[in-house]
């Protein structure tokens, strides 16, 4: 991975944003939310499947991390992920969006589980914190959503695959499925002993992707991290792991196998 990567997402949104047109579908809005757990005010984008009016359905929820990127190039750092043109194809969505906006020069806190002696962070569970116990209980108040673990779904990629990942292992309670793209093992290799000594439920799942041009680490620390995550008792039904020939460290590789992870973490 890239460690410029984490720093240029920082500032580009505001250059990128010049001129820009927005790209964001009509099913997409935006609200802010108080956290007192990070002490900050959080914009939240939200994405409704178009029958949502039309329905008395209830959906399952996907969380996911670096909103800015998902669905608007005019917000995004080098392209979108675009999340929201998928989602709009698709006949019948069954899960609601909830994008939550990183806090720019605080991103690597948020989505850092342990502190890094160089690179600093570590509020990993403060920000999830503020998901479990802010975020989620409004989301589902809000809105018509299937609330247990196995409908609740944590995707990011880079740190936020790497903190979707923890999410995952740490509170299986409210996180039943991860989408973890690109995930930045590299930055807190503590997490191989949070898996060794985490008994990990059977109900846990788990979407993983690499690209074989993301870095001499990447697709090792993953590789590290399916054999054990094996020796734990994941069994073949639990995961899905991609390593893309060519795939780089960026969102076109995100939003090419976006629609993958969505179904599979679907079925």
């Amino acid at each position: 991975m890239k460690l410029t990567y984490l720093y240029l997402l920082i500032s580009a949104f505001v250059l990128n944003a010049i001129n820009a047109q927005s790209t964001a579908s009509t099913q997409v809005t935006k609200f802010t939310i108080a956290s007192t757990e990070l002490d900050t005010l959080k914009t939240i984008w939200v994405y409704l499947p178009k029958n949502y009016e039309n329905s008395t359905k209830s959906y399952s929820v996907i969380y996911m991390h670096d909103a800015q990127n998902l669905f608007d190039a005019k917000t995004s750092y080098v392209g979108e992920w675009e999340v929201d043109e998928y989602l709009d194809h698709l006949t019948d969505p069954k899960s609601i969006i909830i994008g939550i906006e990183h806090g720019n020069e605080k991103r690597i806190d948020e989505l850092t589980p342990y502190n890094h002696e160089k690179y600093g962070g570590g509020k990993g569970d403060t920000y999830l914190s503020f998901i479990t116990n802010t975020l989620k209980p409004h989301v589902d108040i809000t809105y018509r959503t299937k609330t247990d673990a196995e409908h609740t779904t944590i995707f990011g990629s880079s740190l936020g695959g790497l903190l979707s990942f923890y999410a995952v292992i740490k509170y299986p309670e409210t996180f039943g499925n991860a989408g973890v793209f690109s995930p930045s093992f590299w930055i807190n290799p503590e997490i191989f002993d949070l898996v060794k000594n985490t008994n990990i439920p059977e109900t846990s799942r788990f979407y993983f992707l690499t690209g074989t041009d993301e870095g001499e680490t990447m697709i090792p620390k993953l590789e590290e991290m399916l054999s054990l995550l094996k020796s734990k008792g994941i069994n073949e039904t639990q995961f899905e792991s991609l390593n893309i020939e060519g795939g780089q460290h960026n969102e076109k590789l995100w939003a090419t196998h976006f629609g993958k992870a969505y179904q599979w973490l679907n079925k």
